[in-house]
């Protein structure tokens, strides 16, 4: 999935913090030409697509506010970041992910990672 610079719509109705999104099936977003050359960022985003289509898009977007909602409000708690940031640094992961890695993410929380 091709990525590209957010339009003027996207950059408004994202955080000013937000520095990419990924929005399957239409792609990957950045909001500028330097972090179209971050393939970290790049492989980050295309980790949540992956997650999209496995959850149909719609069911993703209803976990993914559910559990933010449920881990108070902490965006890097939530499953679907947790992967894709343990995994973001790693150029083959996404020809070796198994479907729905994202569950593994839900027993554990940030706070069990750096503690072990």
């Amino acid at each position: 999935m091709k990525a590209r610079t957010m339009n003027w719509f996207l950059r408004l109705i994202t955080a000013k913090n937000v520095i990419a999104i990924a929005l399957a099936p239409f792609g990957i977003y950045v909001r500028d030409n330097k972090t179209l050359n971050n393939m970290y960022i790049i492989r980050h985003e295309k980790i949540h697509v992956r997650q999209q289509y496995e959850l149909l898009i719609v069911f993703f977007y209803l976990w993914y506010v559910i559990e933010w909602m449920v881990r108070g409000f902490d965006y890097d708690n939530i499953s679907f970041e947790r992967e894709a940031n343990a995994n973001m640094y790693d150029n083959t992961y996404l020809y070796i992910r198994k479907h729905y890695n994202w569950i593994k993410y839900l027993t554990k929380t940030k706070k069990d990672e750096v503690t072990s």
